[in-house]
């Protein structure tokens, strides 16, 4: 699971968590460096590792977490370009909600794909650029993909991504 280090949403993050929890789903948490990171509400989880030491051969899926923090530190991360680029690669599970869908988008994954996405001009611009058939849904599975739009869609947004592990 990735989060922003700042401004990272907070439901977005604990909502999967701990349904992954009750899942039996183990998983790790990064960012763009490890330590401490805090949410758009004041929340603070700690990233056990840093993004670019984060490996697709350890993980049998991907979930990025959204809020202001994906836009501001995530969208232009090249160390987590990549890693997404290699889940897409592998046929993984490849899961962002609100904002993070951008990620997909630049790394090359939603091209022809059905995707969601939190509305702002940038990120339906830069979805749309990434060649996204953009759906203006809650949640939107696409083969291996799933992405989400918003904080209310967490708990949906986690239920698929446990189905689609087959969990």
């Amino acid at each position: 699971m990735v989060v922003a280090p700042k401004r990272y949403r907070e439901e977005e993050f604990e909502t999967p968590a701990k349904m992954f929890e009750e899942a039996g789903i183990e998983y790790d948490v990064a960012s763009t460096k490890a330590g401490e990171c805090e949410g758009m509400m004041g929340g603070i989880i700690e990233a056990g590792l840093a993004i670019k030491d984060a490996k697709e051969g350890d993980y049998d899926g991907l979930v990025i977490t959204g809020g202001l923090g994906a836009s501001d530190f995530l969208w232009s991360d090249d160390n987590l370009k990549t890693l997404t680029e290699e889940f897409g690669k592998s046929g993984k599970v490849v899961a962002a909600i609100c904002l993070a869908p951008v990620i997909l988008a630049r790394a090359g994954l939603l091209k022809g794909r059905q995707a969601t996405v939190f509305e702002s001009p940038a990120s339906l611009k830069l979805i749309e650029e990434g060649g996204a058939n953009y759906l203006k849904i809650p949640v939107v599975l696409d083969m291996n993909i799933i992405t989400a739009n918003h904080p209310t869609a967490s708990k949906e947004f986690a239920e698929a991504i446990i189905e689609k592990l087959g969990c």
